[in-house]
């Protein structure tokens, strides 16, 4: 294996972390070595999305395992099945046999905000549409087009907009969060997010003159319109 040399600096700190990380181990390594492991277990741990166990983790489900037997649970997972897949390691079987827990997916956190702004502009809409009165409405169904005809939240397209609309769906649904749409449909279909974007762009400088009051119908069409 070729190997090529490079110039590498640290603070004063790093260094005593490194110095006390290498002084625990056996033989004590040099800092280069020290390094050169350290760099290794930091890529391995970035750059793949196997799935892998501590020694420590290890022990502890096999603790849970024995705990389960003893105590005769009857779970959803097989605790002997778990033991015999980390017993020889074929940790790649979680993956198969358990894909809803193993599928490597976390929510971004602009998703999630996103979502919450998505939904948060929707319920300003339909409570502020639910306040006016007749003529405002029917100034809305005039003004607005087709989407004036509608005002409900249809939510996110369950195939191209997969993450909102999951997000969406766990907030509402187990988090009993927005509850004034729990019993929308929230999959239209179609893909609304662009539009939702365009719509938020116009809502987001509306918000802080919303305390204490509701949106009106001008500013229903001004959104809508979007």
């Amino acid at each position: 294996m070729t190997t090529e040399r490079f110039e590498m600096r640290w603070d004063v700190q790093t260094l005593q972390r490194i110095d006390a990380w290498r002084s625990e181990k056996p033989g004590q390594p040099s800092r280069a070595e020290a390094m050169r492991r350290l760099a290794d277990a930091g890529l391995a741990a970035l750059g793949s999305d196997d799935v892998h166990f501590t020694h420590g983790e290890k022990l502890i489900l096999m603790m849970l395992r024995d705990l389960y037997k003893r105590l005769g649970v009857d779970g959803e997972i097989d605790p002997d099945f778990v033991s015999e897949v980390l017993g020889g390691g074929h940790y790649w079987v979680f993956e198969w046999e358990y894909s809803d827990l193993f599928h490597g997916h976390v929510d971004k956190k602009h998703v999630v905000y996103e979502v919450c702004n998505v939904l948060e502009m929707w319920s300003q809409i339909e409570f502020g549409y639910s306040k006016l009165s007749d003529k405002g409405k029917k100034e809305i169904e005039k003004k607005a087009g087709s989407l004036g005809q509608y005002v409900k939240f249809l939510g996110f397209d369950g195939n191209t907009e997969t993450e909102h609309f999951s997000i969406a769906q766990f907030l509402i649904k187990h988090l009993d969060r927005f509850q004034e749409f729990k019993q929308h449909d929230l999959n239209p279909h179609y893909p609304l997010l662009p539009i939702y974007r365009r719509m938020w762009q116009i809502y987001d400088p509306m918000r802080e003159a919303l305390i204490g009051r509701h949106l009106s119908s001008s500013e229903i069409i001004d959104l809508l319109s979007a």
